[in-house]
């Protein structure tokens, strides 16, 4: 991670980055720099001369707070090989977008490589002079620091992240931030539940499944209720009987707990950044394979809060683990349930991987607030209609429901099948965005963290 400083003297001689909307307001530019820059200015946004060091100029001027990010992005490609920068800016925002974007552009996958420390990007330190504090700068030191572990958890491989050892994982952040409880359920525990979603989808697994109970419950919480984070632990999916096809899908179903990685970072930033809210999160979490007594198509397994589910396709597991975890989730008497799932291609096909989709039975404001939220940290979410027409499609002949609706909407279908087991109110986010098989800025290739930054966010305006 990079370390960022708060400076209150500018300094010569360094490589620089200056945020500014009048070029001439640069006082520590040379004579012959800022008749360059001035000429240059409106041509492109960001501009810089390379003589002993860099020196950047970013025209902040009619830019947007993702046009900075980008900015960031853009800027770190060029300098992520020096050892240090200081970044200049008198407008706060400004800062903080840019600084945002070139921070999570840093970000590297390594640890299987062979000559990680040749690949490793040389950044080491980054000084800030200008509107922001050094409380801001630990914020958002914190909140990269949460995404970061969540893109290192969906990258990670099965052979190193089962389901024991994401529980382990979660256990040590916990241990790590010092503010937060962390409960693992082994396996005994989770049959004396009855979890039948949760058991019936590890039944093909030779690793047994683990349930996870996050608690972060600081002494000035606003909320007398809790906010219950429900994440899909899915660390790998190869479809169990109803088979992937291979290699276009199963190749990088490692992504299929980002939901799970998504709530896991959402309440770490949170408790770095002591925000007043009390947050429970539940993480169930099993791979899904077609060996031992595996689940079948045909199936009607028994669930945890009674409701008996006719199994149509084996791949439609994620719902059938989150579906437990959102009714256990009701001995909480939560304010709020929000889910977070790689859940459907539907979704895929539908929005893309520019955004997430979300929908629910929340009230209004709390619908408002997360698009809010994502729009604020360009996190996105689009919100998609929640009718109980497609519960029609879920009746099942021989059980009360079958885990998959029609041949079309289904990221509408499997969210209407969650909210079943919803006793209070709810929110679905079914993350497209999740897993990249191309660089696309400063969320890269590969993890991109999605859905950390929103939900921070969200329970950051909470008031």
């Amino acid at each position: 991670m990079i370390k960022l400083i708060k400076s209150q003297k500018a300094k010569s001689n360094e490589n620089s980055i200056f945020l500014t909307n009048k070029i001439t307001d640069v006082a520590q530019l040379t004579n012959d720099q800022t008749k360059y820059f001035k000429k240059e200015f409106t041509k492109q946004k960001v501009q810089y001369t390379k003589n002993e060091f860099f020196t950047f100029v970013v025209n902040t001027k009619k830019e947007t707070t993702q046009d900075l990010r980008i900015h960031g992005f853009d800027v770190h490609g060029k300098i992520k090989n020096e050892e240090s920068v200081t970044i200049y800016g008198d407008k706060k925002q400004d800062v903080l977008s840019f600084l945002e974007g070139f921070l999570l552009s840093n970000y590297q996958f390594l640890k299987y490589f062979s000559d990680k420390k040749e690949k490793k990007n040389k950044l080491k330190k980054v000084t800030v002079v200008g509107a922001v504090s050094k409380d801001d700068l630990k914020e958002l030191e914190n909140l990269i620091t949460a995404v970061f572990w969540a893109r290192d958890l969906v990258n990670e491989p099965v052979s190193y992240l089962d389901a024991i050892k994401i529980a382990e994982e979660i256990q040590d952040k916990g241990d790590e931030a010092g503010n937060y409880k962390v409960e693992i359920f082994e396996q005994t525990k989770i049959e004396t539940l009855k979890m039948g979603g949760l058991l019936a989808v590890n039944q093909g697994s030779e690793t047994p499944a683990t349930f996870t109970v996050i608690e972060y419950k600081p002494k000035n919480a606003i909320n007398k209720k809790p906010y219950v984070l429900v994440g899909k632990g899915i660390v790998y999916d190869t479809g169990g009987l109803s088979l992937k096809p291979t290699p276009n899908s199963m190749d990088f179903m490692k992504a299929d707990m980002g939901g799970a990685a998504c709530m896991v970072g959402a309440i770490h930033a949170s408790a770095l950044n002591n925000l007043p809210v009390h947050i429970i999160g539940l993480i169930p979490a099993t791979d899904n394979r077609p060996g031992k007594n595996a689940y079948a198509p045909g199936d009607v397994v028994t669930m945890y809060d009674g409701t008996t589910i006719e199994v149509l396709n084996t791949d439609a597991e994620g719902r059938m683990v989150l579906a437990d975890a959102i009714a256990y989730a009701e001995k909480y008497n939560p304010e709020l349930i929000i889910d977070a799932a790689t859940l459907t291609g539907a979704a895929v096909r539908a929005i893309g991987v520019k955004t997430a989709i979300f929908m629910g039975n929340a009230k209004e404001s709390y619908m408002n607030q997360l698009e809010k939220a994502g729009q604020e940290m360009h996190d996105r979410v689009v919100r998609f209609p929640f009718w109980d027409e497609w519960k029609e499609e879920l009746k099942s002949d021989i059980a009360d429901m079958k885990n998959l609706g029609g041949p079309s909407a289904g990221m509408i279908t499997a969210g209407k099948f969650l909210e079943h087991f919803a006793k209070n109110p709810y929110i679905h986010i079914d993350l497209s965005n999740a897993y990249l098989h191309a660089t696309e800025n400063y969320k890269g290739k590969g993890a991109t963290g999605a859905g950390v930054r929103l939900l921070y966010q969200f329970f950051k305006n909470l008031k």
